[in-house]
């Protein structure tokens, strides 16, 4: 994962305590208030959820060797291959992983805002049709 872009916030959480799935919620709404309309218009009515781990079932199809390998998840149809006739069994969803962030952050040191940013924007990116390698590209020519 590559160290994610500095943020325009800084919010406050309490220093002491391991940040709640509130918390991450919040620094999640702070990112998506900072990124512009024409990245927010797709996503409209795709759900973001924060939970602690991903799901059992989620873990055995990704074939994850700990829950803790998986920060976030697009679950859908991207809007590169999705189309009007598509039967949808669940709506399309974003999910961010608390532990798994906690975790990350912890062994790297980065901000914890970043790293919301980062895999938020990233699972975003899935919903867009994005390939990881894609992100990766526009990530580096980003930071150049």
């Amino acid at each position: 994962m590559t160290k994610p872009r500095n943020l325009a916030f800084t919010p406050t959480l309490a220093p002491t305590l391991a940040p709640t799935l509130a918390d991450i919620e919040m620094l999640a709404g702070h990112v998506l208030a900072t990124l512009p309309p024409e990245f927010l218009r797709p996503i409209a009515g795709v759900g973001i959820h924060i939970e602690e781990f991903p799901e059992e079932e989620v873990e055995r199809d990704m074939e994850l060797e700990s829950p803790f390998d998986l920060l976030g998840l697009y679950r859908g149809i991207d809007l590169a291959h999705g189309g009007f006739n598509d039967v949808r069994t669940r709506p399309d969803a974003i999910f961010l992983y608390r532990r798994p962030i906690l975790d990350y952050w912890c062994e790297t040191g980065e901000d914890l805002a970043e790293i919301v940013r980062h895999v938020l924007i990233h699972e975003i990116g899935h919903h867009l049709g994005l390939s990881d390698d894609d992100m990766e590209r526009i990530e580096a020519e980003a930071n150049k």
